[in-house]
């Protein structure tokens, strides 16, 4: 196995930095700032003064990171998942140190790793994991689940996995400084024993290098896995099989990682029943969306879709279709056509409700039929009940085409089942 010796020149050269902070502020965290409120916006306005200090303290090995802030975000069983957020600084750094460290440990990654991998995605993972149930008779699986895997990855288990491969002790010093710089939360400082902070950069490189031991000892026993981070799928060809699967990856993931497997969400599941993975669920005839992420899209919409308004219309337009179109583009690999055609007649009646409210009474309904070219006298409705959101009059009103003309985009017409288009890639690498 070749190894690295010299790389901190490299992390640290003009060119990877400028590169680096070229990243972080086309990334959307790059508006965000840590704990010294500073954006990546302010950062640019001394670009070149502020590389050249990472640069000198870098090179001098006297950069220490600063402690990252601490934020929460809210999670469907409403708990919270807590996030770290570095100073852009150090994303800076980090994202100059997974510059020069991914090309070196990519190759070496499991071929059914897809998260935080460049060129793979979910929809790898779930061409995969498709391909192992459907064509190659594994329809028997084990949906692991690990407790705050991020948080508890061993702070020695990540730097000697890292110095297998690199053995330049500036490197994994600046590794360890990233490791230990604490959190900040709520304004009380305290510090990291171990994990490595969800939202930091260098994270994910850092726990696919840290799984892919769990990975390559599982492909040493030829059984067959997808894994897309901490979402791990170990597929078998009987029940019986499967808990023992179950049982060997448990006993690795606990013993030699020292992290903790979930025993209570951890579960063997079949393709008859039906397999969830990253928001779809794989069945016998295909792949859908998962229940559990209609639910999901469907409150946001309902957050998106207030009867009282507090804003034009097109505010919730401009919203709506970010959400619609990150929806439909990340679930058109599906069978969806059906869904698609279901959710944006729902989405539609909200906005009619949400209009049809603001009318204030029937005048306004009656009003707008006369914009549309109606003539004649029409029926006095309630404009504050539902059930009136799907009457005739309103969709005379506010047809389909009308809210194509406000730009309201439309899932309709997103092309689905695309899973296929990514068969060959896995084909590939199993």
């Amino acid at each position: 196995m070749r190894k690295w010796y010299s790389l901190i020149d490299k992390v640290y050269s003009r060119a990877n930095l400028l590169e680096a902070f070229d990243k972080v502020r086309r990334n959307k965290g790059g508006k965000t700032s840590g704990i010294d409120g500073i954006s990546a916006k302010d950062f640019k306005e001394h670009l070149t003064a502020n590389l050249c200090q990472i640069h000198e303290e870098l090179r001098t090995g006297t950069y220490k990171p600063e402690a990252v802030k601490r934020v929460y975000i809210d999670k469907e069983d409403g708990s919270k998942r807590p996030l770290g957020i570095p100073t852009v600084k150090d994303r800076v750094v980090q994202q100059a140190l997974l510059n020069v460290l991914q090309p070196i440990f990519e190759p070496e990654f499991h071929p059914s790793s897809y998260g935080y991998r460049p060129g793979r995605s979910a929809h790898h993972a779930i061409a995969k994991a498709e391909r192992f149930t459907r064509h190659y008779g594994l329809d028997h699986v084990v949906d692991m689940d690990l407790s705050k895997c991020f948080d508890t990855l061993d702070h020695q288990l990540i730097l000697s996995s890292v110095n297998e491969k690199v053995s330049d002790g500036k490197v994994l010093k600046l590794i360890d400084s990233f490791l230990k710089s604490g959190i900040v939360d709520k304004g009380k400082f305290e510090p990291t024993e171990k994990g490595s902070p969800q939202g930091g950069i260098i994270s994910p490189l850092l726990t696919n290098i840290y799984l892919n031991k769990f990975d390559q000892y599982m492909k040493t026993l030829g059984i067959r896995i997808v894994r897309y981070a901490d979402d791990i799928l170990v597929f078998a060809t009987s029940k019986g099989e499967a808990g023992r699967y179950r049982a060997i990856a448990t006993k690795y993931l606990e013993g030699e990682l020292k992290l903790t497997v979930n025993k209570e969400k951890t579960h063997l599941t079949n393709l008859d029943k039906g397999i969830p993975y990253l928001g779809f669920k794989i069945h016998n005839y295909g792949v859908s969306a998962s229940e559990k992420s209609i639910r999901k899209f469907k409150e946001k919409v309902r957050k998106l879709t207030p009867r009282n308004q507090g804003y034009k219309l097109d505010y919730y337009l401009t919203e709506l279709n970010f959400l619609l179109k990150g929806y439909s583009m990340y679930y058109r690999a599906a069978l969806c056509k059906k869904l698609f055609l279901n959710l944006m007649s729902w989405v539609r009646r909200r906005l009619r409700m949400m209009i049809m409210k603001s009318w204030k009474s029937w005048k306004g309904l009656h009003k707008q039929l006369r914009r549309m070219g109606y003539k004649g006298s029409f029926e006095k409705i309630s404009v504050t009940r539902w059930r009136n959101s799907s009457c005739p009059l309103l969709h005379m009103a506010l047809p389909n085409t009308w809210f194509d003309e406000q730009h309201l985009f439309n899932m309709e017409k997103v092309t689905t089942n695309t899973l296929h288009q990514y068969y060959n890639f896995v084909l590939n690498k199993v």
